[in-house]
């Protein structure tokens, strides 16, 4: 049963632009559906999570962790009696603006587009829901509803939360977003944080020994598994350890948040907005080991020699690119070459950069890989 200060989508603040209600669904899961038929996620499948797509087809990619996000935050949802369509929703349009090979590529791009205000795969989120996707006849982008719009917008910095008009309002008044939002928000860790050591141990590159040693959370899970199946071995065992390290946090986020609610007193989202601070969360412990966690993939996997380098190619691509694009934007293809001018003409080289911008993000990786090759290579 859905609680009184979940999102409510008759009551929701309503669209961009005004559109008839629809039929046989709520407007949360229109917004779910736009977001699943968009081009933006399709490409999804193709851009990096650690493993860049072609080292591997079982590793993670973005949209299957999208899909991973929404499954987790879907059952909280549920169980805390939030409205599960939205938290959906949000879920599977959070990295929608992501570039390609994951972190390095936003990392590179960021570090190239400095001198024009950066770039930051939250905010190309928005933008690609609200103007880059182009499949309707009376709008661009998706026309999602507000509450969708400000849980894609998890960070935003003051200067660009003024430009956002109302969604962008939260970070200036320091107000807080639907409970929807601040549970994808913990989701997204859950996942990213399992799945990767899932990817890492399959990889190689981190060994359950370590893992054991330094990770309490995981020696905890791992020590369960072979205490109730002492001869289990292999990817049986790695399964069973991830899927009880996600089921405590699970838990423990969902007890713990749903006891910060009650304590608050709030009835409605308005209330939930004006609360102090965020009311989703895990409790100290978890947090420590959560913690724990981080720092060890971060050590082991994400800097490790072999994901290192594929980390630098990722950078030296992403930068060739924009370099290229933006000293000449007839390397460009037409439609962007367009978009390019008219972006000039309004913004002066802010526009310039942004529409460059627009066009390596939306890459996936092995185009971002054809690209450079066609750019660079001289057959």
């Amino acid at each position: 049963m859905r609680k009184s200060y979940a999102a409510h989508p008759e009551q929701s603040r309503g669209r961009r632009f005004k559109e008839s209600a629809p039929t046989y669904r709520s407007e949360y899961q229109r917004d779910r559906d736009r977001i699943i038929h968009s081009t933006g996620f399709r490409r999804l499948e193709y851009k990096t999570q650690v493993f860049v797509n072609h080292e591997g087809d079982l590793y993670r990619t973005r949209l299957t962790h999208s899909l991973e996000v929404a499954q987790i935050a879907r059952a909280i949802a549920r169980t805390m009696g939030l409205d599960e369509d939205l938290t959906e929703a949000i879920s599977l349009a959070h990295d929608l603006g992501h570039t390609p090979f994951g972190h390095a590529g936003q990392d590179a791009l960021n570090a190239c587009n400095k001198k024009f205000g950066g770039f930051e795969h939250n905010l190309q989120s928005l933008r690609v829901v609200d103007w880059l996707e182009s499949s309707y006849a009376d709008f661009q982008g998706l026309n999602l509803t507000f509450e969708a719009r400000e849980g894609i917008l998890k960070h935003c910095n003051l200067k660009h939360a003024e430009a956002l008009g109302d969604v962008g309002e939260r970070f200036i008044n320091k107000t807080q977003p639907s409970l929807e939002a601040q549970l994808t928000n913990f989701a997204d860790e859950i996942a990213y944080n399992n799945h990767d050591i899932d990817d890492g141990l399959r990889s190689g590159l981190i060994r359950i020994e370590d893992m054991r040693e330094e990770v309490e959370l995981f020696a905890e899970s791992y020590d369960q598994v072979m205490w109730k199946y002492p001869s289990l071995t292999g990817r049986k065992a790695i399964h069973e350890t991830i899927r009880r390290i996600i089921g405590m946090l699970v838990v423990d986020l969902t007890e713990t948040s749903e006891q910060a609610i009650e304590s608050s007193g709030v009835s409605t989202i308005d209330d939930v907005r004006m609360q102090p601070q965020a009311l989703i969360g895990f409790s100290e412990s978890l947090q420590k080991s959560n913690r724990q966690l981080k720092r060890f993939l971060r050590e082991n996997l994400y800097y490790h020699h072999k994901v290192y380098r594929m980390t630098r190619k990722a950078q030296l691509v992403i930068e060739g690119l924009y370099n290229a694009f933006l000293d000449d934007l007839k390397l460009l293809p037409p439609e962007h070459q367009a978009l390019a001018k008219a972006y000039h003409k309004e913004k002066g080289e802010t526009g310039k950069a942004l529409a460059v911008i627009d066009y390596i993000a939306g890459m996936t990786d092995r185009y971002a890989r054809a690209e450079f090759k066609r750019l660079y290579e001289i057959n």
